[in-house]
């Protein structure tokens, strides 16, 4: 009496082990999306935290900004962003529109706009 030999043959073997690779990929780029998006997130709320600090400070001057162009450094946990100021004047002469553009290095980060009234 013979025994039928049991188990896999080697195409069964190969197709196992590409699915396996394909799920491993596939779950890798996952975990790279996710780490860039949490990177994304943290830039984003580091560069809003400057522009809302050069807002407030301009509020706490407690007099008109001058239009023009500025350009200020903050830091934030480590990181070195540049805060552009823009200010424009309006169409009513007792308010200003200030704009504050993050920037890392040259790629925008973060813009917040306000108005400013004369106090």
């Amino acid at each position: 009496m013979k025994h039928a030999l049991r188990g896999f043959t080697l195409v069964e073997v190969l197709v196992a082990l590409g699915i396996v690779a394909i799920a491993l990929t596939a779950g890798l780029q996952a975990a790279q999306a996710l780490t860039r998006h949490a990177q994304r997130q943290s830039d984003m709320v580091l560069a809003q935290l400057c522009a809302e600090n050069e807002l407030v400070r301009i509020r706490l001057l407690q007099q008109m900004p001058d239009v023009g162009d500025t350009s200020v450094a903050c830091e934030q946990a480590g990181r070195s962003l540049s805060v552009a100021l823009a200010v424009r004047p309006t169409p009513n002469p007792n308010f200003r529109r200030v704009d504050a553009r993050v920037l890392d290095g040259d790629i925008s980060v973060w813009r917040l706009t306000t108005v400013v009234g004369r106090y």
